[in-house]
């Protein structure tokens, strides 16, 4: 069955956007954190909210699918642990965490909207 048969997903262009960013958001901290791993300590912040953000977007986007009454809540957590995460990020001059600033932001920002929904 493909995803786009599950009703309550297909209702929402919105949720399933918010979904798709929140599995590239935790995409690209997974990949972040493994890069800042072999950077040293001065990157022991930046590594573990990455973390944090990649299990707080999947954990996120299993509670959308599953239609839980607790995602407007996750939604916002998400999204402040994103910002949080991109600002750490962008305070670094690697290209990872450039462009994981990049998605987080984006993925702040669909989650704020179902936060609001």
């Amino acid at each position: 069955m493909a995803l786009t048969q599950i009703d309550h997903v297909s209702e929402s262009e919105e949720m399933q956007e918010c979904i798709d960013s929140c599995f590239e958001c935790a995409q690209a901290c997974e990949w972040c954190a493994d890069e800042c791993a072999g950077e040293g300590e001065g990157m022991a912040e930046c590594l573990r909210l990455c973390r944090d953000v990649a299990d707080l977007a999947t954990m996120h986007a299993r509670f959308m699918v599953r239609n839980s009454g607790y995602s407007s809540d996750l939604a916002a957590i998400t999204a402040d642990a994103c910002e949080e995460c991109a600002d750490e990020c962008e305070q670094h001059d690697a290209e990872h965490c450039q462009v994981c600033a990049d998605v987080l932001r984006d993925c702040a920002e669909t989650c704020r909207n179902m936060a609001s929904a």
